[in-house]
């Protein structure tokens, strides 16, 4: 009784104090909103009670009629007294709501949805004056773009303009961010924005007027009934007030509310809601995670299979694989049957998604269970087999393995030192360190290592000739070598090694011999290419602090063919990078190569010294003069020349054609080559110095006769004879036309003869006349060159001139030629370039040829150095620049007289029909220019 006297005696106060407010117009402070102060920022936690515990206010639902104040203050007090709290009265209508713009996934009626607002000051400041007025409302509305980050739109256009009403549960301001749960009531469509501006002028405006009727009644209203809210309101009345020039943006919105036909009760929509069900159960024993959300999400109040809007609204907020559009799709449907269609669709997509996810993570976690189900069941082996005493630890089992290697070696002590302390370093390592197999590694390496291990030689030089003579025809040097290498072995009784450099143009057989060689003498074959090669590590190998370090390629040739002597062919030796980053290769291989220095090779990986001193090494290489000259000097240098016609067609009829007709299965009762074509082949098609050319035009052939034999099964054609009418048709048209450049050379033109990569080659030197000679001029001649020269020819030009010139005065004293002539000096193929002094003696004599105004003898070449003093000096490349004489149909030429052994080491085959004069003056060369 004492209580009931209580409260009636407080309600009495509060509705006394109600009407003193009234009359001297002050507002009336609520308590249906608390504001608690913290040092971190202002919770404003609004509670709203209804006078009707039961009443429903969500989703499209009506909702009660607001309360006057006093009775809202009666009612919370009475309310809190007992402690039956109930929800807040959302009003039916509220058009005008800050709008608050979300990516991706849209805020359905029945939700809760955390936002945080941190960029937007403007925003913000809206937020907080609307929760002071209490007015915690906002529209939410999903933007088009996905990757919009922004937290406030330009215009309507950004956003869809099916949205939800929301209420503003719980504010946090942290100033810099201000963090809202928001829930959602119900849908509502945006009409238009409004000025945000004029909405704060006018509530800003209201605000001066309570200020001021509070002046006059400040004394007599106690300082306890002061709303705090009202408080910080005016506080901040000067900074609402401000007018900014920001660029206008979407703050505010008209709205209205969203209406939905209601749902039919029919089979159909039954049926349609039963079916989702069934695929979110699906879903649910698909994804555990599913089932979590569906159980935090689903509202107790809500039956889900009896509320069609609300089941709709569910599977639009759970799926998380469809498109923001498809999802908005649900959201502004009017026709709730449709919306349940949209949203099976929706169910049944998640329903894909989560069924895959599940067949991944099954997949994936069977063969996880699998790999460790094996490694339990092999370390459960392994204990029993050591229980059993059936198998050891893998350590034993590595150093056992690494004893039965070295027991068939004959290791050095040096080397066997190093073994027994690597050894002795892996017993008292984890086998899972990273240093155990660093050194497991290493000890591989070391044992792999043929320590003492030779295989036997061919000693009998008739087998080896035999086979030498099979594989590969002509290269007399080459072979002769090697034989002379297997009879020393003979005679010594002893294995031992060479370093040998067959060079040479391409095409000649270089790298095709080697195997021949190894197949010779009975040893192992290894190649390796060093063309390009810029790593010295290559070669040296790698330091073992290095991830991944490994020995240099001699060290794995070694381990590769198991013995101490194999053939190591070293490739391209000529097209060796030079020095960078990572060293000099070209250096490198000075150890390697050096007989003095390879029988202790040091490997950086081993760091053991390995004896190469046995070892055949073969290098090849198209161009001498770019190997390295401390690497050369290293060498035994082998010619490989260039082929002559007659070689060529051997080569083709005893090679080419036979490895042809095995690649393709044709035999000779298919297709036959006539030898007339083959030199009508060689001549016109290949006349390049090796045969690689000429293989692939015979395979050519090859290939054309497979085809129409292939294409005529039905109809036989019989045997295909490839003559001289009809190669056109298997190879196309020549490449070569004529022979020469001059059938008949004019004056001023003389043949020369030049080296090149590719073989020997007939060069020509054009000597004309700019214009005509005016013997009354003061003025001087002029001597031009052309044709891509080096520095080296273009001196050989001026020494020629000056030869010339002499020869010219002392045959023709009063002639003044060489001193008024515009003489232009032009060596034909421009595109290649030309250098070295072995154009000399054919430079003066197309001078000279031009001075008298005398063609040369015809068919006749020449080549040698020239003197200032008319000298001839050697040259080099004789038996290509023969070669070249012998292709273009030169009878007579002259060649410098030191290069008479030269030409003596020819075969006879290259030596006959054709005139050759040794000279060592340039006047033996003269008598017999003209004649």
């Amino acid at each position: 009784m004492l209580n009931s006297s209580r409260r009636l005696t407080r309600l009495i106060g509060l509705a006394r104090f109600r009407h003193l407010c009234r009359r001297i117009d002050v507002p009336f402070p609520s308590v249906s909103g608390l504001a608690l102060q913290h040092q971190s920022g202002t919770l404003h936690s609004y509670r709203q009670y209804s006078s009707n515990p039961n009443e429903n206010n969500g989703g499209e639902g009506d909702g009660a009629k607001p309360m006057e104040p006093a009775e809202e203050i009666e009612t919370a007090l009475v309310q809190s007294d007992f402690g039956d709290m109930a929800r807040m009265n959302i009003p039916e209508l509220f058009p005008d709501v800050p709008i608050i713009a979300i990516n991706r996934y849209p805020l359905f009626p029945g939700f809760i949805k955390k936002v945080d607002i941190v960029s937007d000051e403007k925003l913000k400041k809206l937020i907080r004056k609307r929760v002071e007025l209490r007015q915690p409302y906002v529209g939410v509305f999903v933007k088009k773009d996905n990757e919009d980050r922004r937290e406030v739109v330009n215009s309507l256009g950004d956003i869809y303009n099916v949205g939800t009403f929301a209420h503003i549960l719980e504010m946090r301001d942290q100033g810099n961010c201000l963090e809202l749960v928001l829930s959602a009531q119900r849908r509502i469509r945006l009409l238009n924005s409004i000025d945000n501006l004029d909405f704060d002028r006018e509530k800003s405006g209201v605000n001066e007027r309570r200020q001021k009727r509070s002046k006059t009644v400040t004394a007599r209203v106690p300082s306890t009934t002061v709303n705090p809210i009202t408080t910080v309101a005016n506080g901040k009345e000067n900074e609402d007030t401000k007018v900014t020039d920001e660029k206008q943006m979407l703050y505010m919105g008209h709205t209205e509310n969203f209406k939905v036909e209601p749902a039919p009760s029919s089979n159909e929509t039954k049926a349609t809601m039963q079916a989702i069900v069934s695929t979110i159960r699906e879903i649910v024993g698909l994804s555990p995670l599913f089932g979590q959300q569906i159980h935090l999400l689903l509202h107790p109040s809500q039956n889900v299979s009896e509320n069609p809007i609300y089941l709709c609204d569910l599977v639009a907020t759970l799926v998380q694989s469809s498109d923001t559009e498809e999802v908005q799709q649900i959201m502004q449907e009017t026709l709730v049957a449709k919306r349940l269609a949209s949203a099976l669709v929706l169910a049944q997509k998640e329903k894909t998604v989560a069924q895959l996810k599940f067949n991944i993570t099954k997949d994936v976690e069977k063969r996880v269970q699998d790999q460790h189900r094996k490694y339990l069941l092999q370390e459960q082996l392994k204990i029993i087999k050591k229980e059993l005493g059936m198998e050891k630890d893998d350590k034993s089992t590595i150093l056992e393995k690494i004893d039965q290697r070295i027991k068939k070696l004959k290791v050095p002590d040096y080397a066997l030192k190093v073994i027994e302390e690597e050894k002795n370093k892996l017993q008292f390592l984890e086998p899972h360190s990273s240093e155990f197999s660093v050194t497991r590694n290493y000890l591989d390496w070391l044992s792999c290592v043929p320590w003492g291990l030779q295989s036997d030689e061919n000693c009998d030089l008739g087998v080896a000739k035999e086979i030498l003579d099979k594989r590969h025809y002509g290269m007399k040097d080459v072979k002769e070598r090697i034989l002379e290498f297997i009879a020393v072995n003979i005679l010594k009784k002893k294995v031992g090694g060479k370093i040998l450099c067959l060079h040479g143009p391409p095409g000649v057989g270089k790298t095709s011999i080697a195997r021949s060689i190894a197949e010779a003498l009975g040893r192992q074959y290894f190649r390796f290419s060093v063309g390009g090669m810029t790593d010295v590590a290559e070669i040296k190998g790698h330091r073992r602090t290095y991830v991944g370090s490994m020995p240099g390629k001699m060290i794995q040739c070694l381990k590769k063919v198991a013995t101490e002597n194999p053939l190591v062919l070293i490739d391209e030796v000529d097209k060796i990078g030079g020095a960078g980053y990572h060293g000099d290769p070209a250096s490198a291989l000075l150890e390697l190569l050096d007989p003095e220095q390879n029988a202790n090779f040091n490997d950086h990986f081993l760091d053991v010294p390995v004896d190469l001193s046995r070892v055949l090494f073969i290098c090849t290489a198209n161009e001498v003069d770019r190997v390295p000259g401390p690497l050369k000097d290293r060498m035994e240098l082998l010619d490989v020349s260039g082929y002559l016609a007659e070689e060529k067609l051997a080569i083709a009829q005893n090679h080419l054609i036979p490895q042809a007709r095995e690649t393709t299965s044709l035999n000779a009762d298919q297709l036959t080559i006539v030898d007339k074509s083959l030199e009508t082949l060689i001549k016109s098609y290949c006349r390049e110095s090796g045969v690689r050319n000429l293989q692939k035009q015979i395979e050519k052939i090859f290939r054309k006769a497979a085809l129409k034999i292939a294409s005529s099964k039905e109809d036989p054609i019989g045997l295909i004879e490839v003559n001289e009418n009809n190669l056109e048709e298997f190879v196309g048209r020549p490449k070569y036309i004529s022979d020469r450049l001059y059938e008949v050379t004019p004056p001023g033109v003389v043949m020369g003869l030049a080296w090149t990569a590719m073989g020997g080659s007939a060069l020509y030197i054009e000597t004309v006349l700019k214009r005509s000679v005016d013997e009354k001029s003061d003025k001087d001649g002029s001597l031009e060159t052309t044709g891509n020269l080096g520095d080296v020819m273009k001196e050989s030009i001026k020494a020629a001139f000056t030869v010339a010139r002499r020869i010219l005065s002392h045959e023709k004293p009063e002639s003044n030629f060489f001193e008024k002539a515009h003489i232009h000096i032009h060596v034909p193929e421009g595109a290649t370039p030309k250098d070295g002094p072995s154009a000399g003696v054919t430079l003066v004599s197309s001078l000279l040829s031009l001075a008298f105004n005398k063609p040369v003898v015809q068919k006749m070449a020449m080549t040698g150095e020239i003197s200032l003093t008319g000298k001839v000096l050697p040259v080099g490349g004789i038996r290509e620049k023969i070669i070249a004489a012998r292709r273009v149909g030169a009878t007579r030429v002259f060649l410098p007289a030191e290069n008479k052994r030269d030409f003596a080491d020819l075969p006879d085959y290259i030596q006959k029909d054709i005139e050759v004069c040794f000279v060592e003056h340039y006047d033996e060369i003269f008598k017999h220019l003209f004649v």
